[in-house]
């Protein structure tokens, strides 16, 4: 399972100290104005963007996959290594969602809605939506606007805040509250909104560039959302959120224009992914996936034909057809037998078949290869269990959850290694660590509590889970306060 990629600033300083110097589009950047330091620091805002992520885990259905994430955790990764101002950590997780929608929130966190991919036909087009959002927060839009609605009124910054963040998830209740809670004008917040959608698509714009990016595949996607939606009676999220005004599609083709001429090969792993959330995330059903495989593939180029082999044999294993989903999965790893989706699914492939064995050696194989990965590790721990190695399958989720404690997928499967092992305290605390991450508090110490009663009196075990407790009850505190 894949761990949520951390950019820091000095990797990013290193990165764009690098990097080759692009056209002078990127001179023409707009002032970004206030660092916004005075209303919000960085570190609040790192206090906020983890407590809504915790709440964003609790209310919406994340999707949870290990190639997925570790996609997009590539493509932000590698985009965030070439952007500007970097001064917090990037977090990149997925909503299942068939909306077209991205948002941004304090922190660095950055939410793709799984539509995005049924909607960008290109790795560069899926890129600068992500640009867009990364530029909303290394130019620290919400606390700008914050800070210019707080000059306005006598509201309190827990009050602008918890406005601002319900006005990501929801605009329409969040502007309701931010109105309740500010004396400034609905107009004036609605150009300062446009204006850093600008501000966004220009920083946005310069980053794909220095990340070799098609730059051309920003206007063009956002020109094609404006055609698709411009007489719809609801638009997507994203058109409520990011309006696609004329202006703004023509100063972004504009932009793009000014820079040199760059050929960008068609990005597989990119369909790969796309492949992946049609078979599993988009929410239709089996027959309508595997036309949607075959339709789109006669029009595609032969470089990516492989990815609707792959959303085939997807197809074929969720619906139990193993023996054509095996046919399919031995051929593309003959072709490719270190890609992680195709890795991915021949585990599943063999569990499925009732030989997880294969998937144990196979696994083993691959993190020779690829030691410490993420996606090979925690489908190697999945085998083990499911071949009854239930120990070595904890050892290899305790280190697992060490390194990648926002994991819920880790979480989960420690939890049901230790019920298989009867080990009611380790699963206990498991399903604590599970129950933090979406900010129920009560219910981690609660489970904690109860794991720390059923360890040996003064034992080392014990010690460790009080020690979480105290932890837990200090974070519970610390988030409460910012309501």
């Amino acid at each position: 399972m894949l761990k949520r990629t951390r950019s820091l600033l000095c990797l990013c300083i290193a990165a764009t100290l690098s990097t080759p110097q692009v056209s002078y589009a990127e001179m023409d950047l707009p002032d970004i104005g206030t660092a916004a330091g005075a209303t919000l620091t960085i570190d609040q805002e790192l206090i906020y963007g983890d407590a809504y992520m915790r709440m964003i885990r609790a209310s919406s259905p994340i999707i949870n996959d290990p190639v997925l994430n570790e996609y997009i955790d590539s493509v932000g990764h590698r985009l965030v290594s070439s952007a500007n101002d970097v001064k917090t950590p990037f977090t990149f997780f997925m909503i299942r969602d068939r909306n077209i929608n991205a948002f941004a929130f304090f922190g660095g966190y950055v939410a793709l809605h799984s539509g995005l991919f049924l909607h960008a036909h290109s790795e560069s087009e899926l890129a600068s939506v992500m640009a867009h959002e990364i530029a909303h927060v290394t130019q620290r839009h919400l606390a700008r606007r914050m800070e210019d609605e707080a000059r306005r009124s006598p509201a309190t910054v827990a009050a602008l805040v918890g406005s601002l963040l319900l006005a990501i998830a929801a605009p329409q209740a969040g502007m309701a509250a931010l109105t309740a809670t500010t004396a400034g004008s609905m107009q004036a917040s609605i150009n300062y909104t446009r204006s850093n959608e600008k501000e966004a698509d220009r920083f946005g714009i310069a980053t794909l560039a220095r990340a070799q990016f098609d730059v051309n595949d920003m206007p063009r996607f956002f020109g094609r959302l404006a055609d698709e939606y411009r007489y719809a009676s609801k638009p997507p999220p994203m058109l409520l959120t990011h309006p696609l005004p004329e202006d703004r599609i023509t100063d972004t083709r504009e932009r793009a224009q000014a820079y040199p001429p760059l050929r960008v090969q068609p990005s597989i792993s990119y369909h790969l992914a796309r492949a992946r959330i049609v078979a599993r995330h988009a929410g239709i059903k089996s027959d309508a996936a595997m036309d949607w495989f075959k339709r789109t593939a006669r029009k595609a180029p032969p470089k990516i034909q492989n990815s609707f082999e792959y959303g085939k044999a997807l197809v074929y294993l969720d619906t139990n057809q193993l023996d054509k989903a095996e046919a399919i999965l031995d051929k593309l790893l003959e072709h490719d037998p270190n890609n992680n989706f195709y890795l991915d699914a021949a585990s599943d492939l063999y569990i499925a078949k009732k030989q997880p064995e294969k998937s144990v050696k196979l696994m083993e194989s691959s993190l020779k290869v690829k030691p410490n990965n993420a996606v090979i590790t925690i489908n190697y721990a999945n085998a083990l269990l499911e071949s009854d190695k239930t120990d070595e399958a904890i050892k290899v989720l305790q280190r697992f959850t060490h390194d990648r404690p926002k994991d819920t997928n880790g979480w989960h499967l420690l939890s049901e290694a230790n019920i298989k092992l009867g080990n009611s305290a380790e699963d206990l605390a498991a399903r604590a660590e599970l129950m933090a991450l979406n900010a129920q508090w009560d219910k981690s110490i609660q489970f904690y509590s109860q794991a720390s009663q059923l360890a040996e009196l003064g034992s080392l075990k014990q010690a460790r889970y009080d020690a979480r407790i105290d932890q837990l009850l200090v974070a519970r505190d610390r988030f409460m306060a910012l309501q």
